[in-house]
């Protein structure tokens, strides 16, 4: 009956969100989205006022991590827009000769012609210009890789370059997961023979600190790329990728590990329910950000918003770690 309830009133007030004029969050269907939260979170919020003290504390603790760790899922799911646009554009994606037949036959890879098409006309960020009417403008020119690239990599007119494809480099954090997860594993096993293993809160707080590097990491391949009017070199989105997916394995493993250990057993599927709830805001969050992207100018700009975004949650939480670390103990 509570979850009829909850769906029905969630429903109802994405309809309000949907119908709003303009948009409040760049889209009807993401207005929709945060107004079916609001019945979701007051829910939530209710469940923490009816607790007696003994379930408060633990509830509580769990309540302000989800809270904090929105702003990580925000910046980590954009290896599917922002990053995303990054390789597309600035990152130099041209196959190494070595390893050409192995990326044509698995298909990671790509021809693109040094020919004169019909195209979309960009300025120097790689943004469609529109004409009075509104209408992007065409023109005849090669394609939008080519802009950027070194006159000395570009082939001559009609010659082909073997380029890997963008969505590739949305697989180097699986990559990662699964090469780095035994080494973590191993280091925290380490820790623990000594008694120095951090804590469950410990390891979020440090989690989100080190995934904030990982943006410090675009800011320097801006950086030396000019604000794209060089191709930076695919090694800094990797690096990029690499240093945010050991952030996410000392955070997301630990966030569910954090439900088991604080919720009350008659709330712990619930809880759950609070962890994904949390995540998929972050998921939203980030498709927020990343319409942002056209935005900035100098790109730098924008990975430093991230940066900073991160840094706030980072904060927050090393200021509540002595006391998120007293409640997990108690539990």
């Amino acid at each position: 009956m509570q979850f009829a309830k909850v769906l029905g009133v969630g429903l109802l007030f994405s309809i309000i969100g949907w119908m709003i004029p303009g948009n409040i969050m760049g889209s009807d269907s993401t207005d929709a989205f945060f107004m079916f939260c609001i019945p979701v979170i007051y829910f939530f919020s209710s469940i923490y006022f009816k607790a007696n003290a003994e379930e408060k504390k633990p509830l509580g603790t769990m309540f302000t991590i989800f809270i904090i760790v929105i702003l990580f899922w925000a910046i980590f799911k954009q290896n599917g827009t922002a990053l995303t646009n990054y390789a597309e554009f600035y990152t130099d994606r041209e196959s190494p000769p070595a390893i050409t037949a192995l990326t044509d036959k698995l298909y990671f890879s790509e021809k693109l012609k040094a020919e004169n098409l019909e195209v979309n006309q960009i300025d120097e960020q790689f943004r469609k210009i529109k004409g009075p009417d509104g209408k992007v403008l065409k023109c005849m020119d090669y394609p939008a890789y080519f802009k950027n690239l070194d006159a000395s990599k570009i082939p001559a007119q009609g010659e082909s370059v073997s380029l890997v494809n963008t969505e590739i480099f949305q697989s180097v954090n699986p990559f990662f997961v699964v090469v780095l997860t035994p080494l973590i594993i191993a280091f925290f096993a380490f820790m623990r023979k000594r008694n120095k293993e951090p804590t469950t809160a410990s390891k979020i707080a440090w989690g989100l600190l080190i995934s904030a590097l990982s943006t410090l990491v675009m800011v320097v391949a801006v950086g030396v790329s000019d604000n794209g009017m060089h191709k930076a070199s695919a090694w800094w989105l990797i690096a990029s990728y690499g240093v945010v997916t050991v952030g996410e394995l000392l955070l997301s493993p630990m966030g569910l590990s954090m439900v088991s250990k604080l919720s009350p057993v008659r709330l712990t599927a619930l809880m759950m329910g609070g962890w994904s709830l949390a995540t998929s805001i972050g998921n939203k969050l980030s498709g927020v950000l990343a319409k942002n992207w056209d935005k900035f100018d100098n790109k730098a700009h924008y990975f430093w918003l991230n940066f900073a975004l991160l840094m706030v949650a980072t904060i927050i939480m090393f200021v509540l770690l002595k006391r998120l670390n007293r409640v997990f103990k108690e539990q």
